[in-house]
């Protein structure tokens, strides 16, 4: 009976063992699975803000870009505005643009989450709690994460603005329609496609911003052009065109690298999560696009305009770049070349197209940005290849016009949006406090006017 007692004390004691290994494996594999996620969750934060970094970077690029095709003496207004810009767009998008274009709302427009005041999604609060931002609950990283990478893009579409007026602009203009633009016109538009708004749910694509960044930036610089008009001395009398050259293509140059760069953070980093393959899916088809832009650009001015022009094939690399911003996470590498080849030719008959009908655009950024960024809309709607992602087939693959419509329409209803709302905007500034600064100002310069400075002092 003894040695019976024994033995069922010690099965007792096994089984309770047992019982506590089991426990202790059970938190085991909660603790492990809870750093799994935080790991992940770490690195998704730091990749998507190394790419906002880079995005941010690309400010640098598009101001050395301009101060470059544009005269020596408008320098310091170029590089101001372009500095400026970012400052006035960080605080409309933290203001009110983020919640109009993220928060919860109508399928029109976010209206939770002014000043960043909302809650993101809580995993500790289950996955039915969705707080006030539920249109990025599909990234894991924080909130703040979230704000600045979409803070960068909205910037950059700003800034696309400031080229299409430049050298004949007041400063204090441009900075109140950027204000505007980023705080309603730009978040709007943007909700609709990635904000949970009607267009996303009609099934128009944008993974990385042809409209919802550049064909905005380029809607709203063509309406800005058009109220303010052309350069002094840009058309003749009898309405002959007289070429105005820049005065630094090493800052051209330079620029466009800055942005080539910039664009492995505005592409890959739409990803907004460290997913290996389709980071360097989407590096690599957006390099080669703005590789086949130069390659179309360098030899169409060649064989149209006699000589390869530099300042050409610069804006053909960013016309590929633009093309494929859309298109970048739904396409092989030889439908990005594509894609490349045909915005490098589009970018170089746009540009004599809109001096012909007096859209004086001194850098290019209505051919870059509009109509690249319309082209790379479509070519989403051509291209996207079934053995990237068969969810999403485009016309040329067999999947009939059905995204190539849904495609147009965005187009269409985005470009009509931004563009008569730009040019309402633009004619209250102009009423109320001017937009174009005095002849004999464009004349000796905004930089010593304006700014009383030269960037080049003798």
């Amino acid at each position: 009976m003894k040695f019976l007692g024994r033995g069922t004390l010690a099965l007792a004691l096994a089984a309770v063992m047992m019982e506590m290994d089991t426990a202790w494996a059970a938190e085991d594999a909660k603790a492990l699975a809870k750093n799994v996620a935080d790991i992940r969750v770490a690195l998704d934060t730091v990749w998507v803000m190394v790419a906002g970094f880079l995005v941010f970077f690309m400010h640098a690029g598009f101001a050395m870009l301009e101060a470059g095709l544009c005269r020596a003496k408008n320098a310091i207004a170029i590089l101001y505005k372009n500095f400026g810009v970012v400052a006035v767009s960080s605080l409309a998008f933290w203001v009110i643009g983020f919640a109009l274009m993220f928060g919860d709302g109508s399928s029109i427009m976010g209206t939770n989450g002014l000043f960043l005041a909302g809650a993101d999604n809580s995993p500790a609060m289950g996955d039915a709690y969705k707080g006030v931002f539920s249109s990025l609950n599909w990234t894991g990283i924080p909130l703040y994460g979230k704000f600045f990478f979409q803070l960068v893009f909205a910037a950059t579409a700003a800034t696309i603005v400031s080229g299409c007026v430049a050298e004949r602009i007041k400063f204090s203009s441009f900075m109140i329609f950027s204000f505007i633009l980023v705080a309603i016109i730009y978040p709007i538009q943007g909700h609709w496609i990635w904000g949970g708004g009607w267009l996303g749910g009609l099934g128009f694509l944008d993974f990385a911003g042809s409209t919802v960044v550049h064909s905005v930036g380029g809607w709203a610089g063509l309406a800005g052009i058009i109220v303010l008009g052309p350069r002094l001395g840009k058309y003749s009398a009898d309405g002959r065109l007289s070429f105005i050259p820049g005065h630094s293509m090493p800052l051209v140059v330079l620029g466009g690298f800055i942005l080539w760069l910039g664009w492995f953070g505005f592409n890959p980093g739409s990803t907004m999560a460290a997913d290996a393959g389709a980071i360097a899916r989407i590096a690599v088809t957006t390099n080669l696009a703005a590789a086949a832009g130069v390659i179309a650009s360098s030899i169409f001015s060649r064989l149209v305009f006699g000589k390869a022009d530099l300042s050409m094939s610069v804006n053909g690399a960013l016309a590929g770049l633009v093309s494929i911003t859309a298109p970048c996470a739904n396409v092989t590498p030889f439908g990005a070349v594509i894609i490349g080849l045909i915005g490098g030719v589009f970018v170089c008959l746009a540009v004599p197209f809109f001096d012909k009908i007096k859209i004086d655009d001194p850098v290019g950024a209505v051919s870059v940005h509009l109509v690249c960024g319309i082209f790379g809309t479509i070519a989403l709607g051509l291209f996207a290849a079934p053995s990237v992602d068969d969810s999403v087939v485009g016309l040329f693959y067999g999947g009939g016009a059905g995204l190539l419509i849904k495609q147009l329409t965005g187009i269409v209803t985005v470009g009509a949006f931004t563009f008569i709302l730009s040019l309402i905007l633009w004619y209250i500034v102009r009423a109320i406090i001017g937009m174009r600064v005095e002849p004999e100002t464009e004349t000796t310069g905004l930089d010593l006017v304006e700014h009383g400075m030269e960037a080049y002092p003798r």
